[in-house]
């Protein structure tokens, strides 16, 4: 591994080998996403408790703030919407010399392994890890699933997990399922974990980023678990305190309700 890949991974995995991304993309399929219509005043009070964030180029230009330190993690793939026939049916929209002229620390994109375009979003990540790696630029694919829930199953991501290890991701993020650790043994590079299944309450997203961390995970790529919290801070602070220093997850929920009633800070 040449120094500018190590250098950018040591930016976004920290010392204690665990991460957490703050993903901020989702209007590039879904639009003006509700609580993220403006980016830049949701992320700005978050970014002190993140490692990262996962943002389009276009609202990385305009939204936020060019002396901002945390690493970036650049979104590179598109060309759909929520409207359009097939979420599937993306290409890459970014070079990779832009996500350097971007100062970014990774490049990521999804791929929908089983759909109707898995060959050519496969094909997509293997285009992209060959000129990233040219470049020094660790590549993140985001095993995509839609609206087809039933998918989510340890068997089916672990296959995605692989195959995008495999063409070269070095990092990879994933959905949280049951029997967890099937998915990270047969991975052979970083996993971290997106918002996993729908939940009634905090406690049951603590309880899963948990369980993923004890099963092998080295932290999240979470976004609407925490921006669209009606208390974002005390929960990315929440989520921190398990990903960075071993909480179990009732002390993060007490740490949460603390925070919630102006009682920690």
């Amino acid at each position: 591994m040449n120094w500018g890949m190590k250098n950018r991974l040591s930016r976004l995995i920290q010392k204690d080998g665990h991460c957490l991304f703050l993903p901020i993309d989702h209007g590039y399929f879904q639009g003006p996403t509700t609580k993220l219509e403006k980016p830049g005043e949701t992320v700005k009070p978050l970014l002190p408790y993140c490692d990262a964030i996962f943002v389009t180029k276009g609202v990385l230009r305009n939204c936020i703030d060019p002396n901002n330190t945390k690493p970036i993690i650049l979104r590179v793939s598109g060309g759909t919407s929520v409207v359009g026939e097939d979420l599937a049916n993306e290409g890459i929209t970014t070079s990779i010399k832009e996500a350097v002229r971007l100062n970014a620390s990774a490049v990521g994109l999804s791929i929908f392994v089983g759909s109707k375009y898995e060959h050519q979003t496969l094909l997509n990540l293997a285009r992209l890890v060959d000129e990233a790696e040219e470049y020094g630029m660790p590549v993140m694919a985001v095993t995509a699933v839609g609206k087809e829930m039933e998918k989510r199953t340890a068997r089916y991501l672990a296959l995605c997990c692989r195959i995008a290890a495999e063409l070269g991701a070095r990092i990879v993020k994933t959905y949280w399922c049951e029997n967890f650790e099937k998915v990270v043994e047969g991975c052979p590079v970083p996993v971290v974990m997106a918002g996993g299944p729908k939940v009634d309450t905090e406690l049951e997203v603590f309880e899963f980023v948990y369980d993923g961390m004890q099963k092998g995970a080295i932290g999240v790529n979470l976004g609407r678990n925490v921006w669209k919290n009606e208390h974002p801070v005390a929960m990315i602070k929440a989520l921190r305190s398990i990903i960075h220093e071993d909480a179990t997850p009732k002390e993060a929920n007490e740490l949460f309700e603390g925070l919630k009633k102006g009682k920690k800070k």
